[in-house]
């Protein structure tokens, strides 16, 4: 297949040979250009029109349609026909039809064929006409929202995270065989408190909540997933889960968030690559939970105090250099 390029030379030779050649015929010209005797009608009849020294003239043409089709829509016959299937469909079809069945129908209707008018091939100009009359109801789109900036000590995200490095247990436990709970500050990033288990369940993180309480205080809110173990039943308004309702009675708020976790998505990878898990190898539960507690000790001072967080508060320096303050929570 010839080149742009290619052609754009067999048709500047096409023109020479035509102004030296009068006399010779559209076969005599595609036998010397290796050509189809079409294509030199063709563009003889092209470079005739043209200047002698347009130079564009030469170019392919667009092979894109001029005039665009008649439009569904400025067929008046077409249109109301659509709508008159949807609202009252023939031959008993005891169903509201789709846009394929009204594409059916109308391709069998007697009278539009008599008419000739152009009917539409594709379910999506059915789509259009039905939803401009109102017969489809379109669905508003959610924007997302942008989460709320909070000040220092007015939220702490509290989740649950594997340590994944802990092999499973052949005897015992084949998932969350040790786990980390972490609390850190939405508003400085800052990582608070983290505890360390094997044996995590409702009453564990009662506990665990509980003796965040006493050490850092009562924050104003405390967000949190779907987890079981946090919101207790699925109806959480009427049967609250103790940990919920240990944050009621002490007078702060709780907030299930089902994105909560993804917030902490960055520090939990990141807790999860690091380099200890081969302290873990061949290990069980409970020694593996001692290794888990010293690395995340050394990872929350590591966490707060050097490596860079790409948070709004933080502009990608350490919180603990960002907000040198503590967070200050109610007692």
């Amino acid at each position: 297949m010839l080149s742009e390029a290619d052609l754009i030379a067999k048709r500047a030779a096409l023109r020479w040979l035509a102004e030296r050649h009068p006399q010779w015929t559209h076969q005599d010209l595609a036998d010397a250009l290796g050509m189809s005797r079409s294509w030199v009608s063709k563009w003889r009849k092209l470079l005739r029109q043209a200047d002698p020294g347009d130079g564009i003239a030469l170019h392919s043409r667009s092979r894109a349609r001029h005039t665009p089709p008649a439009s569904i829509a400025s067929q008046l016959a077409v249109v109301q026909r659509i709508l008159e299937i949807r609202v009252a469909p023939p031959e008993n079809l005891q169903r509201i039809p789709g846009p394929e069945a009204i594409l059916y129908y109308l391709h069998r209707d007697p009278a539009l064929q008599q008419a000739g008018v152009r009917l539409p091939r594709s379910q999506t100009t059915i789509w259009k006409v039905l939803r401009q009359a109102g017969c489809i109801a379109q669905g508003r789109r959610h924007k997302p929202k942008p989460l709320e900036f909070r000040q220092p000590g007015e939220e702490v995200q509290f989740d649950l995270k594997d340590a994944s490095s802990v092999p499973a247990d052949s005897e015992g436990k084949r998932q969350h065989v040790v786990e980390i709970a972490n609390f850190i500050d939405a508003g400085t990033s800052i990582w608070l408190h983290r505890e360390v288990r094997s044996d995590f369940d409702a009453e564990a993180l009662f506990e665990v909540v509980a003796q965040f309480f006493c050490q850092h205080g009562l924050p104003s809110m405390l967000t949190f997933d779907n987890d079981p173990r946090f919101v207790g039943s699925a109806s959480g308004r009427d049967f609250p889960s103790a940990k919920v309702a240990l944050s009621l009675v002490c007078g702060g708020d709780t907030q299930r968030d089902p994105a909560a976790s993804s917030r902490q998505k960055c520090l939990r990878r990141t807790i999860s690559s690091l380099a200890w898990s081969g302290v873990f190898t061949g290990a069980s539960a409970r020694h593996a939970r001692g290794g888990r507690l010293r690395s995340t000790s050394a990872y929350l001072s590591h966490s707060n105090s050097e490596r860079p967080n790409q948070a709004r508060s933080c502009g990608n320096q350490p919180p603990r250099l960002a907000c040198p303050a503590e967070p200050s929570l109610p007692e």
